[in-house]
């Protein structure tokens, strides 16, 4: 349960979970019998933060695996142990069947390691930057899977900002990027306050759209950690922005702010919790997010890939 949602109803668990190979995803298989059949082609065309569209003939035949850059990242280099952030479309080759989309809900996070990500998918990563998208085809149990993989930040990337004036709290960051949050010595302050720490070169945050985000929540009474995604299997959050599924303060803070920015935002209670029955009811809050991707929620035109769904109330 996280403190910085205030109603039911963030976004829909995605079909994986963090820490498993994707059941919809290909295995990994041993080498293949030389042959002079010709793969068949596979396009794809589309626009980074929105599914993509796969052109092929059906139904498709897997001569090979075979994989592709769509077009290379330009972001930092995967590192092995590094956190990974994806974004998953995959096809049923026969016919085009939907068979996992991540962009209706929201990335999945991963750690950059053959056990976390599958032998196939961590090949496909390995030596590629943030920023990437990917294609693989292989088979599975006689499903021909077409699977495109968006690389997307783990953590905020950009030009750094101004630090916090010396009356609002200090953050250090650790080589993970993992922030700790100093409180002043000094009473809070009445309003909102707002302050990029790292401003980012992606698409701003807009009303209504899934935003996810890593972020670490501090009480400015006592400088208590309440909250944060940057403890271990902990991956970043999703929710809908700025339609009053959270609070206030992250409504009204985090919309026009650009995707890779790291920003410092100070809650008052009338925009935090008050008048509710959290423990945060009276509470200043101070909370530092790094915002990693947003996007418009997909239409349900198609079958889910095979998962649960999680539903996240407001921590009381």
């Amino acid at each position: 349960m996280s403190s910085w949602v205030r109603a039911v109803a963030v976004v829909a668990a995605v079909a994986l979970t963090a820490g498993c190979a994707p059941a919809s995803l290909p295995v990994e298989v041993g080498p293949q019998p030389t042959s002079s059949v010709s793969q068949a082609p596979l396009q794809v065309t589309g626009v980074g933060g929105a599914p993509p569209t796969l052109d092929y003939e059906k139904p498709f035949a897997v001569v090979r695996p075979a994989s592709q850059t769509v077009w290379p990242g330009t972001g930092d280099l995967l590192e092995r142990d590094d956190p990974v952030l994806l974004n998953l479309y995959a096809e049923d080759g026969r016919d085009g069947t939907e068979l996992q989309n991540t962009f209706r809900t929201a990335p999945v996070a991963y750690t950059m390691t053959e056990p976390d990500l599958g032998n196939d998918l961590y090949d496909l990563l390995e030596g590629e930057r943030v920023g990437a998208r990917l294609s693989l085809v292989e088979e599975e149990d006689g499903v021909p899977v077409l699977l495109v993989v968006d690389v997307l930040p783990a953590r905020a990337s950009g030009t750094p900002a101004e630090p916090a004036g010396r009356d609002l709290p200090q953050v250090r960051l650790d080589d993970t990027g993992a922030p700790t949050v100093r409180i002043p010595r000094a009473d809070p302050p009445s309003g909102l306050v707002v302050h990029p720490l790292i401003r980012g070169t992606g698409s701003q945050v807009r009303p209504g759209q899934i935003v996810t985000v890593e972020f670490t929540a501090v009480r400015w009474s006592d400088g208590t950690v309440v909250d944060t995604t940057w403890s271990e299997g902990a991956p970043p959050q999703s929710a809908e922005i700025g339609i009053g599924k959270l609070v206030q303060g992250w409504d009204e803070g985090l919309v026009e702010q650009t995707v890779g920015s790291q920003v410092l935002l100070v809650v008052p209670p009338d925009q935090g919790y008050a008048n509710t029955t959290s423990g945060l009811a009276g509470e200043t809050m101070v909370y530092v997010v790094d915002i990693l991707d947003t996007h418009q929620a997909v239409a349900e035109d198609g079958p889910r890939a095979s998962g649960s769904e999680k539903t996240k109330e407001e921590e009381g």
